[in-house]
C-alpha cells in the first residue's frame, strides 16, 4: 500500500509517497482502509518535531481518518471487516490503510460522507470539549474566537449557537468575518485592527467577553484576555500563529478569571467514558443539521504536501481533506 512518508524532520517538501507493506492490527486495533484524512495544523508541525507526540522515523502524518474496516485484531469485537468508521489515530493517516485504536474508533452516522467525517472529529471533539467540559459554556453567555474561520474555529461557531450563547468571531479578513456570519456568528470584528479592544467594548455594552476560544495564540492573546468578563474563561486550545503569549498574571487576578488548558487528545485517552459521550452528542447534533463541516479544498494523496503547505499558510477558510483511492 503507498503511504506519505516522513523520513527526516522538516516541511512538507520533504515528504515522499512510497509503497510499504500492508499493516497489521495488534490486539484491540483495527486496521482502515482510508477513503479520506482531515488535515489539521498540528499535523504541519508533528511533521518538524514540534508537536507534544513525536513518533519515531520514519511515520506518515495525519490524525483523523474515515474509511471501512479493513481488518480486526484480537479481542475486537464492536467492529466487523467493511464497517465505515472514523477514527482519531494521532499519526498515520496520509497513506491507504491506518492502524486506528478499536476503543477510539466511531461507526460512521448514516448520511455522513467519509469527507464530512475525516474532518470532523478533531475540530468538534476539540470545540465541544472546550466549550462544555472546560468553559461550561452557559446560554445567554458571550464567546468571543480568534481565528474563528479555521476549522476549529467554525466548529465552535456552531457548537456555540447551538448552545444558546452569543458569538463574536474575530477573523483577519473581510472573506473569512463573511464566512463567520454564513456559519452563524452574531457578530464579527478584525483582531489585527488596533480598535480591537474598542470592538469588544462596545459589543458587549462595556461588560467584556464571558469565554474566549483561542486556537491561535500571537500578539491577539493578551489584548483578547483584557478584554474579558469578571469570572471569565480563557481556553487555551492551540498556537498557530507559532508565537506562545505570556499572559500577565495580575491580569486574571484583577478580572477573577481563569486560564484553562483545552487537550482534547489527552482527554480523550485519560477519559474515553466522556468522550464517547461527547461524541454521541455531536453526531446528534449533526443529523439534526445544527453542525456541519466547512470543507474548502480536498486533494488527493499524491498531493498531501501541498494541502499541509496550504493549511500551515493558514489559507484555509474551514476544513482541508486529503482524499484516498
Amino acid at each position: 500500500m503507498k503511504a506519505l512518508l516522513c523520513k527526516q524532520l522538516g516541511g512538507p517538501e520533504l515528504l515522499s509517497l512510497e509503497e510499504v507493506a500492508p499493516l497489521q492490527p495488534g490486539p484491540g486495533q483495527i486496521v482502515v482502509s482510508v477513503k479520506a484524512a482531515g488535515v489539521n495544523f498540528p499535523d504541519t508541525l508533528i511533521i518538524q518535531g514540534k508537536y507534544q507526540m513525536k513518533p519515531d522515523l520514519p511515520f506518515s502524518p495525519g490524525g483523523e481518518v474515515a474509511g471501512t474496516v479493513a481488518r480486526v485484531g484480537e479481542g475486537v469485537t464492536q467492529f466487523e471487516v467493511g464497517q465505515r468508521v472514523v477514527a482519531p489515530i494521532g499519526y498515520g493517516g496520509f497513506a491507504q490503510e491506518a492502524i486506528a485504536d478499536a476503543s477510539r474508533a466511531l461507526p460512521l452516522p448514516d448520511g455522513m460522507s467519509f469527507e464530512e467525517a475525516s474532518a470532523f472529529v478533531l475540530t468538534y471533539g476539540t470545540s465541544y470539549y472546550a466549550l462544555k467540559n472546560r468553559a461550561e459554556l452557559k446560554k445567554g453567555e458571550t464567546l468571543l474566537i480568534l481565528g474563528a474561520a479555521g476549522g476549529v474555529g467554525l466548529a465552535a461557531i456552531q457548537i456555540a449557537k447551538a448552545m444558546g450563547a452569543v458569538v463574536i468571531a474575530a477573523a483577519s479578513s473581510e472573506e473569512k468575518r463573511q464566512l463567520c456570519l454564513r456559519e452563524g456568528a452574531d457578530h464579527v470584528v478584525d483582531y489585527t485592527q488596533d480598535d480591537f479592544r474598542d470592538q469588544l467594548k462596545e459589543l458587549t455594552g462595556g461588560k467584556g467577553v464571558d469565554v474566549i476560544y483561542d486556537p491561535v495564540g500571537g500578539s491577539a492573546s493578551e489584548p483578547a484576555f483584557r478584554s474579558i468578563a469578571w469570572k471569565g474563561r480563557f481556553l487555551v486550545v492551540g498556537f498557530a500563529a507559532g508565537d506562545i503569549p505570556r499572559i500577565p498574571l495580575n491580569l486574571p487576578l484583577l478580572k477573577g478569571a481563569s486560564i484553562v488548558g483545552v487537550f482534547w487528545g489527552a482527554f480523550g485517552r485519560t477519559e474515553p467514558e466522556a468522550d464517547a459521550q461527547n461524541m454521541k452528542e455531536l453526531f446528534e447534533l449533526y443529523a439534526e443539521g445544527k453542525v456541519k463541516p466547512v470543507i474548502c479544498a480536498t486533494y488527493p494523496l499524491e498531493r498531501a504536501p501541498e494541502a499541509l503547505e496550504f493549511v500551515a499558510g493558514r489559507q484555509a477558510l474551514g476544513k482541508v481533506v486529503i482524499t484516498v483511492d
